[in-house]
Order: C-alpha cells, then structure tokens, then sequence
C-alpha cells in the first residue's frame, strides 16, 4: 500500500489533534499512527490508497476545531504493511 509520512506544525499539541487525526484516517480505511513529537509538531505515518492520503493530507491543514496549523508537510515513503491506526 502506498504510504506517507506527514509532518504537521503550529497548535497541534493538547488539541485532539492525535486522536481526530485518528478517526479521520479510520473513516478513510488508512492504517498508521499519529504521535508527538517533541518539537510541538505532530508526525503522522499513513498508509492505504492514494486518494484516501491525499483526503487525509488536505482534513490535516484544518484538523480539530482548537488546532491551528502552520504546515503540513509530506514525504512519499515505501509502501509498508501496517496494522491499525495508533496515538502515541
């Protein structure tokens, strides 16, 4: 399945941003996880079909309601196997 990684930056941290990001994956069948990462950014690794990560990339400019975002970056990674989607 293809597969990206996400970088998302601005207010993303103690806004449900994880957990939204999450249900919103579901909704699109894509597998990965969404964590923290120490720099107040938000990675999200997400992998499914093309046009399930593009809808995802476009919701991750807004996100949740409180989250305001800066960028959104994305890197093409090489399809993977992953199961479920996690927070971390």
């Amino acid at each position: 399945m293809p597969t990206a990684k996400f970088i998302v930056s601005g207010t993303v941290q103690g806004v449900f941003y994880r957990a939204s990001t999450r249900e919103r994956a579901l909704q699109l069948e894509l597998t990965g996880h969404a964590k923290n990462l120490p720099d107040g950014r938000v990675e999200i690794l997400a992998s499914g079909a093309a046009d399930a990560l593009d809808a995802l990339e476009l919701w991750l400019w807004e996100g949740p309601p409180a989250a305001k975002v800066g960028s959104v970056s994305r890197e093409t990674l090489m399809p993977q196997d992953i199961q479920g989607f996690l927070t971390r």
